[in-house]
């Protein structure tokens, strides 16, 4: 008898939770609720992480082109020159803060409504 002792059963199989039998008043599933019931599983806790992020909503899109630097009229009138465009002054923006004294001419720079008003004013000419 004592050679049987020690050896262990191959048909044996593993005891089926949750089926009744010897395994107490829950029978091994823990309280009530949806995880002792049969055939329906909680769902993943990642799903729910994904439903607490705000969803992203309305337009997000960049403009295409940086904003141009500007420079105001009375900055204009401190340099000698009468003619301004692109070549001398790069790529700005002329803002009308303050007086225009002489004839001046701008070409290829974008001028705000109310610095155009003013060199015009003057006799200047916007191209």
């Amino acid at each position: 008898m004592e050679l049987f002792k020690n050896l262990k059963s191959k048909n044996r199989k593993n005891k089926r939770v949750a089926r009744g039998g010897k395994r107490g008043v829950t029978s091994g599933r823990g309280t009530k609720g949806q995880g002792s019931r049969a055939g329906h599983k909680l769902r993943p806790a990642m799903r729910d992480l994904l439903i607490r992020i705000p969803k992203l909503r309305g337009y997000n899109n960049k403009p295409i082109y940086p904003k141009l630097p500007v420079i105001n009229i009375d900055d204009l009138m401190k340099l000698k020159e009468t003619s301004f465009s692109e070549e001398n002054l790069g790529r700005v923006k002329i803002l009308g803060s303050g007086d225009v004294n002489k004839v001046i001419s701008v070409k290829g720079l974008s001028v705000s409504k109310s610095a155009k008003e003013k060199i015009e004013k003057a006799g200047g000419k916007v191209e």
